[in-house]
């Protein structure tokens, strides 16, 4: 059996790793989704930026993953949305891929979920994001109406829970 040759470690939400990684996670969803949000007004986009926002008053967790060089290679955050607990902000980057790495991260956000008293943990994501859904549906997640903060801006949007 391979051990993963990869740590997941608990860092502020304002950790420069995560932030940069957040901003690859940022870069690449601006780029699958360009064409999709281009009819999109001012005013809805700003709506969509808010929905999407992190607000750290709301992360229970943010979890890197980092090579044995230190290289962060996975970002995902815990966060309470109201009354739920949300996986949100999973990426993985290219160097990082096919290694576990969002498995992991997704295993952990559900563990600490759980062990925190969560009743569900839910997800919202999108088809232009296939290798997540994949993550998703490994994992145990299953399709759910889109909920809020994304109904209005992003009402095509594939949301997931995971119960317990």
């Amino acid at each position: 059996m391979n051990l993963p040759d990869f740590r997941i470690e608990k860092v502020d939400v304002d950790d420069p790793r995560a932030v940069a990684l957040r901003a690859v996670l940022d870069a690449d969803l601006d780029e699958r989704y360009r064409d999709a949000d281009a009819e999109d007004s001012p005013e809805v986009a700003a709506k969509r930026a808010e929905a999407l926002a992190v607000h750290a008053e709301q992360v229970v967790a943010t979890l890197l993953a980092i090579d044995t060089a230190d290289t962060p290679l996975g970002h995902v955050i815990l966060r309470r949305l109201g009354d739920e607990w949300e996986l949100k902000r999973l990426v993985v980057v290219a160097a990082g891929r096919r290694r576990g790495i969002g498995t992991a991260l997704t295993a952990e956000v559900v563990d600490l979920a759980r062990r925190g008293g969560a009743r569900r943990v839910i997800l919202q994501s999108g088809r232009m994001q296939p290798e997540s859904l994949r993550v998703y549906a490994a994992a145990g997640f299953t399709p759910i109406p889109v909920y809020e903060p994304y109904l209005e801006t992003m009402p095509r949007s594939l949301c997931f829970e995971y119960v317990f």
